[in-house]
């Protein structure tokens, strides 16, 4: 895609020598984008439609680690995240904003690798590139992204719509990314201290990917529409299924029944968490950066919903005095805390 073949100091481009050169291949793929890159904003007509609006930030040592992380997976799973947000919503994604803090580690060959991966998931999920910024850092790279997106005010749905009676259910299966990020810090530790001892991940591919190349689930959006099914709430599980659960029941003021028998989790998430003695329950409650949807329905749906592969059944909703609770596989009842990732804890 980039023609360079050597190391390209940054700062002989400028700040907008590098921005010319980083989106000279942004295309328009929506009508609605009356202006994309070039101006002092980009102009978007949604046309009566309402507008939604996400951000997220990912720091380097924070959010990511670049010993074991590809710039073109982080390119393309920093567009993923904040897309994520937008079918939280049930809504359409149609544009990002895309803003780097790069530290002088970086050639310009690094950037470019970024972007392929922002390309990437800009043209697999129909998305508009439309601006954003750059700047130095002295802190290594910083990536910030703002999704844009758009529903009809009848089809948004809010964390806050959860009903008693209604079924909780969750896209695709939970805990991967996390088991994913355990056996990637586990050989970089082995890594370093032997380089000579290459990286043992062999069959691990997919709880890897789950980790290095999360895909929003834009696909369940459509699929409940298809089928006539809007959730009465909804979130995506970036944190954790048990910190998910808890902003629903928190927002709706009810209460709830998970069960853990019915949580979906992959074998290899199964197995990998058991080798390293991990509880892969607790890896699916807590784990977090699975970017599955966690949404309510109403019971009268269930016969629509009840044959789709990639949809799982995991609880009720109840009245709040009930409280918020996990039926184990042994009939136990425990009450659900989140234990999800925290950006502001310090280190031990």
């Amino acid at each position: 895609m980039f023609e360079n073949t050597e190391k390209t100091n940054i700062e002989s481009l400028g700040e907008f020598g590098l921005i010319n050169h980083l989106t000279k291949r942004a295309e328009i793929r929506h009508k609605n984008t009356l202006k994309g890159v070039g101006d002092d904003a980009a102009v978007i007509d949604f046309a009566g439609k309402r507008a939604l609006v996400s951000t997220d930030m990912l720091l380097e040592g924070i959010h990511f680690d670049l010993a074991y992380t590809p710039l073109k997976h982080l390119g393309y799973k920093a567009i993923q995240v904040n897309l994520s947000d937008i079918y939280a919503m049930n809504g359409i994604a149609s544009q990002v904003l895309v803003s780097l803090g790069i530290s002088s580690k970086f050639p310009l060959e690094a950037v470019e690798e970024l972007y392929k991966g922002i390309y990437l998931a800009c043209e697999k999920y129909d998305i508009d590139l439309v601006g954003g910024d750059t700047t130095s850092s002295l802190q290594g790279l910083v990536i910030s992204v703002t999704a844009l997106g758009y529903a009809d005010e009848k089809d948004i749905v809010y964390r806050n719509g959860a009903e008693e009676g209604d079924l909780i259910c969750v896209s695709g299966d939970l805990g991967g990314a996390y088991v994913g990020l355990q056996l990637l810090e586990r050989e970089k530790l082995v890594y370093l201290e032997n380089p000579n001892i290459q990286p043992d991940l062999e069959g691990k591919d997919y709880i890897v990917e789950r980790q290095l190349k999360p895909e929003a689930r834009k696909d369940v959006v459509q699929l409940l529409k298809d089928i006539g099914v809007k959730p009465t709430a909804m979130i995506d599980i970036s944190d954790g299924l048990a910190s998910e659960i808890l902003h629903i029941c928190k927002q709706s003021d009810k209460g709830c029944n998970l069960y853990e028998d019915k949580i979906p989790i992959d074998p290899m998430t199964y197995q990998t968490a058991r080798q390293f003695n991990l509880d892969p329950t607790v890896c699916a409650l807590s784990g977090g950066e699975d970017y599955e949807l966690l949404f309510t329905i109403k019971q009268a749906d269930y016969e629509k919903m009840k044959n789709l592969a990639d949809v799982s059944f995991i609880g009720y909703i109840t009245e709040s005095s009930a409280g918020r609770n996990l039926v184990t596989k042994s009939g136990a009842v425990h009450e659900i805390t989140a234990q999800g990732w925290n950006a502001f804890k310090k280190n031990d």
